[in-house]
């Protein structure tokens, strides 16, 4: 059995083993080794008092120009529907403010169908919508058009959960059975002018 070669150093590997290992005293017995040659390692520079040099910290967040960088809001968390709401549509006795019905387009079509939909319904002070996805059927049996509903039932969604359709979105949830049931998704839009509205 042959020992394993052992793999030397790049340059630039050296001159960063240096800085790390600058302040650490070697072990009794043995002496530091010489620095690169070349130019002077780098140094970080100090923070300003106050502040922190961990990454994402204060001293992080500042851009070049000592612009400060904002992250994006948080999203606001999805919700499923309230009992009282989820037994008036599976009764009938609360109404659904809008349909839209994807069977038959392809996924991009969809998408900004569905984008569009969300986002007039809303402003319309519309509470509950349905989402009619189907259930998807083996394409041998419609012409391959089953597939593609199939698809949309798993995206849907998906894209109801993608920042530009969840600060409209407070929750969704499989559709009652006289609506569709798990081809069909009732959604619990947001109210207009909530702090969603103010990012």
């Amino acid at each position: 059995m042959t020992g394993r070669r052992r793999r030397t150093l790049t340059g630039p590997e050296i001159e960063l083993w240096h800085l790390v290992t600058r302040h650490v005293e070697p072990l009794a017995g043995r002496e530091r080794p010489a620095p690169p040659p070349g130019d002077a390692l780098p140094t970080a520079p100090a923070a300003p008092p106050g502040t922190t040099a961990e990454p994402g910290g204060p001293a992080a967040a500042k851009a070049a120009g000592g612009r400060r960088t904002v992250p994006p809001p948080a999203l606001p968390p999805l919700a499923p529907l309230e009992r009282k709401l989820k037994r008036g549509l599976a009764r009938g006795t609360h109404p659904v403010d809008a349909v839209l019905d994807l069977h038959g387009m392809r996924q991009d079509e969809a998408h900004a169908r569905l984008r569009a939909f969300i986002a007039r319904s809303r402003e319309a002070g519309a509470v509950v919508v349905l989402v009619v996805t189907g259930k998807g059927a083996r394409a041998a049996e419609s012409g391959g058009a089953g597939e593609e509903r199939g698809v949309l039932r798993r995206m849907v969604p998906h894209w109801l959960r993608m920042p530009d359709l969840r600060p409209m979105v407070m929750g969704f949830e499989e559709a009652a059975p006289h609506r569709g049931g798990a081809g069909a998704l009732h959604v619990r839009l947001r109210r207009r002018g909530g702090p969603e509205d103010r990012t």
